[in-house]
């Protein structure tokens, strides 16, 4: 799968709304041989956990306008009721990386009866108790008709990216993690990027490499109350995370413990599936507000953009270094 000069894999990480996507669309910016050369990025395939985040809120609605309980979420503000369930959402990742790397297998179909089967070998793959093979039938039934469309729009989403061929190709997965507001090191399990890392298949730890959007907690609130559209909650761009899931959940992060506590230089260590990975990984500082402006595709201004490429390529070429060096 690798092609000689790109990242294979890269994650792209940080705090929400910390400009993962303003970075992706910047990096892009330019044709593929800018790309290419500044970033050692190919043409991306894009995989994101937060088309599925959404989908398991749209459960819980439709549950409660149906008089049942709520599954993952105690109400619209709250975080997982099952801490597993982060796990939950990179296993579906997991899931979604073997379609995009073996082009030989098949699309997973639409409908929402497949997706609760999807959900329900993720949360077996954490450990955390199945939802839809035990629910009654008529409920289940009555659930998969009600979120049909949405369940066929997720699907186009991810799998209408599916290249015919991997060759110059980038897999860029992105996700967001963190921990309570003050807490300690190390964060406990099932919060941070130590457990999501961990949760992540072999495959993808073998490949990756991650760049990591470093700005304060308090900036990541902020951006994420300035990003909001009310009229379009779905959208990876415009969606606003509750305000107790960014103190509670996103208040603190682990990476700089993870980074300051690895035995390798440049890399996170990572111990899964009864192996130690040591994931290469560089910081790009956007502390300093560098990237607000990409969304505004038609006032970008050449002192922010010079600034931005050049914070990015030196953060990018750090990263290929140790990338490079550790997989030869």
């Amino acid at each position: 799968m690798t092609t000689s000069g790109l990242f294979d894999t890269l994650l792209l990480l940080a705090l929400p709304a910390s400009g993962k996507s303003e970075v992706r669309h910047f990096m892009r910016n330019g044709g593929d041989e800018k790309s290419e050369q500044t970033y050692h990025l190919g043409d991306t395939v894009q995989l994101d956990d937060f088309p599925y985040v959404h989908f398991l809120r749209m459960i819980d609605e439709h549950l409660e306008a149906l008089g049942k309980a709520r599954i993952f979420y105690a109400n619209e503000e709250a975080s997982f009721t099952e801490r597993r369930d982060w796990g939950t959402l990179l296993q579906l990742v997991n899931q979604d990386y073997i379609v995009m790397t073996h082009l030989d297998a098949p699309t997973p179909p639409a409908g929402a009866d497949h997706l609760f089967d999807r959900i329900d070998q993720a949360r077996t793959a954490v450990g955390a108790a199945t939802v839809f093979d035990s629910m009654d039938t008529e409920l289940r039934s009555l659930l998969a008709d009600r979120l049909s469309g949405e369940a066929d729009r997720l699907n186009r989403e991810i799998f209408g990216r599916r290249p015919s061929s991997l060759n110059g190709k980038t897999i860029v997965i992105e996700f967001a993690r963190g921990g309570p507001d003050g807490a300690s090191m190390p964060l406990p399990t099932t919060y941070g990027y130590a457990y999501a890392f961990s949760q992540l298949s072999e495959a993808i730890l073998e490949r990756a490499a991650v760049l990591y959007i470093w700005v304060t907690p308090e900036e990541s609130r902020r951006k994420n109350r300035a990003r909001a559209n009310p009229d379009d909650p779905g959208s990876i761009l415009n969606h606003m995370c509750p305000e107790d899931v960014m103190i509670n959940e996103y208040g603190s992060c682990d990476m700089e413990h993870l980074l300051e506590t690895s035995d390798k230089s440049g890399t996170v260590t990572v111990d899964a599936h009864g192996r130690r990975f040591h994931l290469p990984l560089a910081r790009f500082d956007n502390r300093e507000d560098l990237t607000t402006f990409v969304r505004d595709d038609d006032e970008w201004q050449s002192e922010d953009v010079n600034k931005l490429e050049g914070a990015l390529s030196d953060a990018l070429a750090r990263l290929w270094e140790t990338y490079d060096t550790t997989r030869s």
